[in-house]
């Protein structure tokens, strides 16, 4: 047990879990872990949540202590800014196997408020990249997170809880996980999701605004709806990420700017090639989204040893663009099954 929390435990010996915030993320994973047979618990600080859980089925106390008290692993799934201070309450009425993660959009900053307040060995930093343009448990679907990308970010105090967190994340919700530190995930978060969120918000807010509005939702099709389809999520939710990672994403707002400047000045001198070249080279990116292949490969290392070279494996593994489908530890070893982008050989 060096890492302070045991990762002796058989795969799914996660068998007691607690969601605190049960809006749509927080609900799905409720939903879901349920549907795997895990003795659940969830908490919402609205009343009315929690009596609507109630009224689903599920065990929801009127605390989030009671809720959390002897849980094997809790997921913190309320709004960004309360992760720190909902952490501290957490971790204060659960003991030390119990294993902590979230579910938040940015992670350096919950990652910052563990480590200040000692809990870097329980606390495993996560975000499962899925979601949907609604909000609240009545929405929720046990199948939401099945299959996402799920980061993870270890450290090298907290290896134990995050083998145990990715063999569950990885067996109940079938999920990718993509090991990463919690600064480098800000950035990569930055491009694939949150810089998104501005530019529908901006396409769909031109609209508000045009004087034809009217006509042009008239003949709004598949190109506008895709392009908006996250701008109609709750506005708070979206202004909380934004804030969290504010300078990444001003960065990489950067980077989209400079690209929208050179296709409107091939646009303005009619330059059909360099149009055409700045067209294509976007599309490339869209069709790597789903058309990459991957290759497989296995990786073990001794458990209860010095963890820098299975933590550099797993940091280079994410940050190549590669995720994991395989957490096991046994005999003293835990092997992972890993997976990179490009064909065999």
């Amino acid at each position: 047990m060096t890492d302070g929390v045991s990762d002796k435990r058989p795969v799914l010996g996660e068998r007691t879990a607690a969601v605190i915030g049960t809006g749509l993320i927080g609900g799905s994973v409720l939903l879901r872990l349920r549907a795997a047979g895990l003795d659940v618990a969830g908490w919402d600080p609205d009343p009315a949540t929690r009596r609507y859980a109630d009224a689903q089925g599920f065990v929801a106390p009127d605390t989030l202590e009671e809720a959390v008290a002897g849980r094997d692993v809790v997921f913190l799934c309320g709004p960004l800014p309360s992760l720190p201070g909902t952490l501290s309450r957490v971790a204060a009425a659960t003991d030390e196997h119990c294993v902590l993660t979230d579910v938040g959009s940015t992670k350096a900053q919950v990652a910052a408020a563990a480590g200040a307040l000692g809990l870097g060995h329980r606390f495993v930093p996560g975000h499962p990249m899925a979601g949907a343009d609604r909000a609240g448990l009545a929405s929720a679907s046990p199948g939401l997170l099945d299959g996402a990308a799920w980061v993870l970010c270890p450290t090298g105090s907290g290896m134990a809880a995050f083998r145990r967190l990715a063999a569950l994340v990885i067996d109940v919700f079938g999920a990718w996980v993509v090991p990463m530190s919690a600064p480098e995930h800000d950035v990569v978060a930055a491009l694939s999701s949150h810089v998104p969120h501005l530019l529908a918000g901006a396409l769909a807010g031109a609209v508000q605004r045009s004087a034809l509005r009217e006509a042009v939702l008239a003949l709004a099709a598949g190109s506008f709806t895709d392009g908006t389809r996250v701008a109609g999520g709750p506005p708070n939710r979206t202004a909380n990420m934004l804030l969290a990672n504010r300078g990444p994403v001003l960065t990489g707002l950067d980077a989209v700017r400079v690209v929208l400047d050179d296709l409107a000045d091939a646009l303005r001198a009619g330059d059909r090639a360099t149009l055409t070249a700045l067209l294509d080279e976007g599309r490339a990116a869209r069709a790597a989204v789903r058309g990459r292949p991957f290759t497989a490969h296995r990786r073990e290392f001794r458990a209860g040893v010095d963890h820098a070279g299975e933590l550099a494996y797993l940091r280079e593994l994410g940050a190549a663009g590669g995720h994991l489908t395989e957490c096991r530890v046994e005999a003293g070893a835990v092997a992972y099954t890993g997976h990179l982008p490009g064909p065999p050989g």
